[in-house]
């Protein structure tokens, strides 16, 4: 089933937009028709996915900002409603990982973890949920993770953020649901990026298997589970969480 059209005029912001799930997710909202603001906090890769959009038939704006400090965070969607006249849908994608054991943890780190993967959410759902509240619709996609779901040692920090995310998320579908606004997150597993690339063979091999589908899953399958959420297709889904994870999470 193509995803053309499925987005045609919608206005996006991405944050996370220059690398992986962020980036397949922004040109896969171009192949669907939307126009897209794309965010991070490096102008280079969001430029070029910028014109990977515009390649696959969408419309493509940058702005580089760190949405885990709450002025950038409002700016980008002044900038997004200046530039686009309003914001229709949202995908929170920008997070950062944190390893530490919980006895060995620097509590500024934790501190930036929490605000890369938790309060740019918060901010950023509340600046273009003001904007998707006078619109009286709109949809929000948070990027949580699987080990939301299932925990992970080691990670404690990124895992209560994440599943922050997802709380919140329920929460703002209450709260928004009577405008019209849908709010959901997808919770990704082990997915083929830049990041998970750079793991040692034994290290995936490890993963793989403890996955029922036995691999990896590719970015752009996350990115149609956005597409899908974002789309009319998903006009009664809403307060919920998408496990994109091979099964992981079932276990």
């Amino acid at each position: 089933m193509s995803d053309a059209g499925a987005l045609q005029a919608k206005r996006a912001v991405i944050t996370g937009a220059g690398t992986g799930i962020g980036r397949s997710i922004a040109i896969a909202f171009g192949r669907a028709g939307a126009a897209v603001m794309l965010c991070g906090r490096r102008r280079e890769p969001l430029d070029e996915v910028g014109r990977e959009v515009t390649r696959a038939g969408g419309t493509a704006l940058v702005h580089q900002a760190d949405v885990s400090l709450q002025p950038a965070a409002i700016g980008l969607i002044e900038a997004a409603s200046a530039q686009m006249g309003g914001v229709d849908l949202l995908v929170n994608n920008a997070g950062r990982s944190y390893d530490a054991l919980v006895v060995r943890m620097k509590w500024d780190a934790l501190d930036d973890s929490i605000a890369v993967n938790l309060k740019s959410v918060f901010y950023l759902c509340a600046a273009a949920g003001k904007v998707m509240l006078a619109q009286k619709g709109g949809a929000i996609i948070n990027v949580s993770s699987v080990v939301a779901l299932t925990g992970n040692a080691g990670q404690s920090a990124y895992v209560a953020a994440k599943a922050g995310v997802i709380g919140l998320t329920k929460s703002l579908a209450q709260e928004f649901g009577s405008r019209g606004i849908r709010v959901n997150a997808i919770a990704p597993g082990y997915i083929e990026t830049e990041m998970t690339a750079s793991l040692p063979e034994a290290v995936k091999q490890t993963y793989r298997s403890r996955v029922p589908l036995r691999r990896f899953g590719a970015a752009d399958e996350v990115a149609r589970v956005a597409v899908f959420l974002a789309s009319d297709a998903a006009a009664y889904v809403t307060g919920q969480t998408l496990a994109v994870d091979g099964g992981l999470s079932m276990q």
